[in-house]
């Protein structure tokens, strides 16, 4: 990865970063982001919290992203700007963010995002309630292409909160055929070693990633519409040329994503008993999946017949 540094040279950071180390890193991945990124970086350093840097990653944007990451990096020094001298794919600018971090505690965010002025506060405290905490979500209020934002406060923190890995695995999996939104686990608080956990260019990696989380450690959560996200549903046909990943694997999502965590469960420190049981859900998801596929396409005939559909459930993916 070359890297673009002022003056138009390349092999170093874009803005030296300061000597001191914050608790907290926000990390910006950011392409093309010209129309919405100052807002996004204005929301982070507005912070009641100070003690956080925000680290710019600009996947060799076209626009005027660059021009703008440059002014608030030298206008305060907790912003860290670094530029892809070419576009490297969206995980793996994503995953360069957060290599770059020092804070012990790291949250990404959207191009388009914002988070409220306690964000950070509110996160820690929880943080701090349990040491053993690895995890820290808040409500979101997602916003659509008009602008109207919706906020769901169906969510129950109970399960990712317990103790035992393999409730939390099965909760999050649970979650994600049925409510992934309701707390949409990349965009928490997290401690920073699990933000560089290894990954890989896949269909379904965000919701692989999650589960990983969940396996990690007990779950905190702030039951506040601290963040706010747009909704956008990109097609699978538009992920595949994002990731870089084969056009066929858009056709066998469920059962690659079922081997990659078996994959991981395997390499795991979890105990035999433990490893089994995670075993199971993972096939009562897969099950899950299936299900529901079949009652969408059952539903799409009643709806050519012109007959009401009955049994596709709300939010089955």
């Amino acid at each position: 990865m070359g890297w673009v540094v002022p003056g138009g040279s390349s092999g170093g950071e874009g803005v030296s970063r300061p000597t001191r180390t914050p608790r907290v890193t926000i990390a910006l991945p950011v392409y093309n982001g010209a129309d919405t990124v100052a807002l996004v970086i204005e929301s982070v350093l507005g912070q009641s919290c100070t003690d956080l840097e925000l680290v710019i990653s600009d996947n060799a944007s076209t626009d005027g992203t660059d021009e703008i990451c440059r002014h608030f990096a030298r206008a305060d020094e907790r912003v860290v700007y670094q530029r892809h001298g070419t576009n490297v794919g969206l995980l793996n600018n994503f995953i360069s963010a957060a290599e770059k971090a020092t804070g012990t505690h790291l949250r990404w965010i959207g191009d388009d995002d914002s988070l409220e002025p306690g964000y950070v506060t509110r996160a820690l405290e929880v943080f701090d309630e349990d040491e053993r905490r690895v995890v820290v979500t808040t409500q979101i209020a997602y916003r659509d292409a008009e602008g109207v934002e919706t906020l769901d406060t169906d969510y129950d923190p109970a399960a990712l909160s317990s103790a035992d890995p393999i409730e939390r695995f099965a909760e999050m999996l649970r979650l994600l055929t049925s409510g992934f939104a309701l707390l949409d686990p990349l965009y928490s608080m997290m401690r920073r070693e699990l933000a560089v956990l290894p990954r890989r260019n896949m269909l379904r990696e965000d919701e692989i990633f999650a589960a990983r989380l969940a396996l990690a450690g007990p779950w905190g959560h702030v039951p506040a519409p601290l963040a706010h996200r747009h909704r956008s549903q990109v097609p699978t046909s538009e992920l595949v040329g994002l990731l870089g990943v084969p056009s066929w694997h858009r056709h066998a999502m469920d059962v690659l994503m079922c081997q990659d965590l078996l994959d991981w469960i395997a390499r795991s420190s979890l105990d035999p008993a433990l490893r089994r049981r995670a075993r199971v859900e993972v096939l009562r998801m897969y099950a899950r999946r299936k299900r529901n596929k079949v009652r969408r396409g059952v539903a799409k005939l009643e709806r050519l017949a012109g007959r009401p559909a009955r049994l596709s459930p709300s939010g089955a993916r």
